[in-house]
């Protein structure tokens, strides 16, 4: 047996082991464990899951041993989240630090900064939020207008950012702003790491079409930011943006269905359509439309297997989170439109007397779709970015 296989063997037993049994079926949202200062558990099981994780080092298990990460490399990362899959497994932690601002700042962040912010990540201590996009910037970031001054030992910073999630309940934000008016719009923008608890920030949530909110726009007034809070040089922010948001891109690519929607198009056909004698989806234009989406998630999954292969033999192709991001997506559109389909009249279902959980569940994660298409860039944005940087193609 070689290494990987003994490693995949001693995973596979670390857990059966340490995974309690409710933490092995998909979470509902108001099962899932965040980050944060306040940090809640929804039951014993979570509480000890997430600790045994934490301890183990895999909350973050490709992350550095010596920044609390589990040191693990990206083939034993990757044999980790299969087993993880094979048996059930639920996140043990959920946090923008972990997805997208540890790994730049592993990349870009100083020593000091390290050792600063990425163990409370890793632990589960800090709530992370992203401060990219503003009114009047989102497509074109670019175009940002929240300001930093400098004032000597600390930046001033005055100015508000949109589509926020969950600053409300966040301890930090990540932050773009504007430090040289002066000069190209990307060349005078830099990347702060601004305490959501200083004098001066404040978050107002902002009410979705799926009935949540858990966007806020963040609102910047005279916050004084320590000098040491610039991650990467003054001026050169959009670098760090950039390598953080292919991080964000091959997330969204990655993200099937939201948290808490158990039903399936395969099962709805089953339940809301019925079969015929053969036992069959009755309808055959549904089993047609059914048959594709199961095809496109295969193809979907294949291919990330494939740029792992590419990345681990060192041929792998930096520019696939951009493409994958508007594949996975839109593949997640599509399946939340099957869904509905299926479930006919009852895919109308909001909440009250006449739907189950299924079915409002359904009909939510259905309005929650779309905004994947957006966030993080646009469908349309996407594909004028794969034309240009990734085709070659002229403007």
């Amino acid at each position: 047996m070689d290494a990987l296989e003994t490693f995949r063997q001693e995973v596979r037993e670390w857990l059966e082991a340490n995974c309690p049994e409710s933490q092995r079926k998909p979470a509902s949202r108001e099962e899932q464990v965040w980050a944060g200062r306040n940090q809640t558990f929804p039951s014993a099981d979570a509480k000890l899951w997430f600790e045994r994780m934490r301890d183990k080092g895999w909350t973050v298990p490709d992350w550095p041993k010596e920044y609390g990460g589990g040191g693990l490399n990206d083939a034993e990362a990757k044999i980790l989240k299969d087993e993880m899959k094979r048996l059930g497994c639920r996140t043990p932690l959920l946090d923008i630090g972990i997805w997208m601002l540890g790994p730049a700042l592993l990349e870009y962040g100083n020593e000091a900064q390290k050792q600063e912010h990425i163990p409370k990540i890793a632990r589960g201590e800090i709530r992370w939020c992203q401060g990219y996009s503003e009114p009047g910037a989102g497509s074109d970031l670019a175009s940002l207008q929240c300001k930093a001054e400098d004032k000597g030992d600390h930046f001033l910073v005055n100015g508000t950012k949109i589509w926020t999630t969950n600053a409300d309940k966040s301890d930090w934000i990540f932050c773009l702003v504007r430090t040289d008016p002066n000069v190209k719009k990307q060349e005078g923008i830099s990347f702060l790491l601004i305490d959501m608890e200083s004098e001066g920030v404040s978050a107002s949530p902002i009410e979705l079409i799926s009935g949540e909110s858990e966007f806020c726009q963040t609102f910047f007034d005279n916050v004084k930011v320590p000098k040491e809070n610039l991650v990467g040089e003054l001026n050169k922010g959009w670098s760090v943006a950039k390598a953080l948001l292919k991080h964000e891109r091959k997330l969204m690519s990655e993200q099937e269905t939201p948290a808490g929607t158990q039903i399936t198009p395969v099962q709805a056909a089953l339940d809301y359509v019925g079969t015929d004698a053969n036992g069959k989806v009755a309808n055959a234009a549904l089993r047609d439309q059914l048959v594709r989406h199961e095809m496109k998630y295969r193809a979907l999954g294949l291919t990330h297997f494939r740029s792992f292969e590419e990345k681990m033999s060192g041929a792998g192709e930096g520019n696939i989170p951009m493409i994958m991001k508007y594949v996975g997506t839109e593949c997640t559109k599509e399946r939340e439109e099957t869904l509905i389909a299926m479930l006919g009249t009852q895919g109308l279902g909001w909440e009250g007397e006449g739907f189950n959980q299924d079915e409002t569940l359904a009909t939510r994660g259905w309005l929650f779709s779309k905004a994947l298409s957006i966030a993080g860039g646009s469908s349309e944005v996407q594909l004028n970015i794969i034309a240009k940087r990734v085709l070659g193609l002229p403007d």
